[in-house]
């Protein structure tokens, strides 16, 4: 059917026209080695879109004859799962082969719904092919993780997007009768950014768009067609927490082109602004920290204009404040003290608070020596008197250790004149 878009038309049925992911169905790859046995085990593929996950999960069910049931994570709960579940033991016969399972965006699932899998996943009632676009360790159960392997498909490559491009305008029902001449291809590739599905998108709207007999395609018409680059970047996939992290790295890395790069990218891609902005409220205080107090003020004051102005006048400030903080000298003091305090408190317990620390609101505790010796600060020169704060198993224990930088070393040299020896 013609109506149908050029990917679904497009989409291979056996493993000898699937193309990329020779590291899986190559000659001799462990998935290739697992469908010529006929056993196969439950797995997930995670991938970025448009690799042939669900392809893939297609073709082995049928190479393999078996029953296939789809599910979406976005539109199945419990009671669905639970329904297949029943229709794959109400076809379970002596000797046939139990049917695949295959779920379409697995990391959607809720903790329930992915305990609802598996008893049936364990006991082989089902065998099953999950599909995502996240990390698996993170947004699939350690229980349902552990039973499953987990293959990683790769972003098309450029020879794979080539292959797959002179396939379409060879073997499709519709463009193999048009007059179709690729003179460039570089925007197309860029555009698709590794994306089979998206290529072949790109590919039929521009055939789509022209009204000449022979349709020209180059680099100049692709972009005219598309008007905006359709960027590469799923605010609600792996592109999402790749970017990001990219943007995170760069502003920690003091670069800040790079910094301001990835953030057009998170913008022209839709981000949710004050996303960005709360990043840059933790990378004030854990990355810039002490070395630069004022970064927190301006990534707090920047998240408060993006949260009152909006887009698209709100790019202006967060690309502000990104390229302070990228250009900002560097500590993580404050980020590690509060780590290792942290992690002793967890290691030592409950320490007492020393009696002179301790507050006194009754005569009891005033019996008691609570709050008794302490000594207020501000009755001293300088507003500082040596006393213990600590509890006295710890007393000695130290936590902060200033970095070298313009402010730090100011603030260092304060401690040693305040406390002596303790900091050296």
């Amino acid at each position: 059917m013609t109506n149908k878009p050029l990917a679904e038309r497009l989409r291979p049925t056996s493993l000898n026209d699937y193309i990329g992911q020779e590291h899986l169905v190559g000659e001799g790859a462990v998935l290739k080695n697992m469908i010529e046995s006929g056993n196969i085990s439950s797995f997930i593929l995670w991938g970025p879109p448009g690799v042939g996950k669900t392809t893939l999960a297609k073709i082995i069910a049928k190479t393999l004859n078996r029953p296939f049931h789809i599910l979406s994570a976005i539109n199945s709960g419990v009671k669905e799962v639970r329904e297949v579940i029943n229709k794959a033991k109400s076809q379970f016969f002596f000797n046939t082969p139990n049917p695949i399972v295959f779920i379409d965006e697995i990391h959607r699932f809720s903790k329930s719904q992915q305990d609802s899998l598996l008893s049936a996943v364990e006991d082989g009632t089902i065998t099953l092919i999950g599909a995502t676009t996240e990390n698996p360790s993170f947004e699939v159960i350690s229980p349902l993780l552990s039973r499953c392997q987990v293959y990683v498909l790769k972003s098309q490559e450029e020879k794979d997007l080539l292959k797959l491009l002179n396939r379409a305008l060879e073997t499709d029902t519709v463009l193999k009768n048009k007059h179709i001449e690729v003179k460039e291809s570089t925007a197309l590739f860029r555009f698709a950014g590794g994306d089979a599905r998206k290529l072949l998108n790109i590919l039929e709207l521009v055939v789509n768009a022209s009204s000449e007999e022979t349709i020209l395609i180059n680099d100049e018409v692709v972009v005219k067609q598309l008007q905006e680059n359709p960027v590469m970047y799923d605010k609600d996939g792996e592109q999402h927490y790749d970017i990001i992290s990219a943007f995170i790295k760069s502003v920690r890395g003091s670069d800040p082109d790079a910094a301001v790069y990835w953030l057009a990218r998170m913008l022209v891609g839709g981000e949710e602004p004050r996303f960005i902005a709360r990043r840059l409220v933790i990378l004030a205080s854990e990355d810039i920290g002490l070395a630069n107090p004022n970064a927190l003020l301006l990534a707090n004051a920047t998240f408060d204009i993006v949260h009152k102005v909006g887009m698209p006048e709100a790019r202006i400030s967060l690309s502000e404040c990104t390229i302070y903080l990228a250009t900002s000298p560097k500590s993580n003091s404050a980020y590690n003290a509060i780590n290792e305090a942290m992690a002793f408190v967890k290691k030592t317990g409950n320490c007492s608070v020393p009696l002179h620390l301790r507050n006194a609101p009754t005569k009891l505790m005033t019996k008691l020596n609570y709050g008794k010796e302490y000594k207020y600060p501000h009755e001293y020169q300088g507003n500082f008197t040596n006393q213990q704060y600590l509890p006295d198993e710890i007393k000695n224990q130290r936590f902060y250790k200033p970095q070298i930088n313009k402010s730090e070393i100011t603030i260092f040299e304060r401690l040693k004149t305040w406390w002596k020896n303790k900091y050296k």
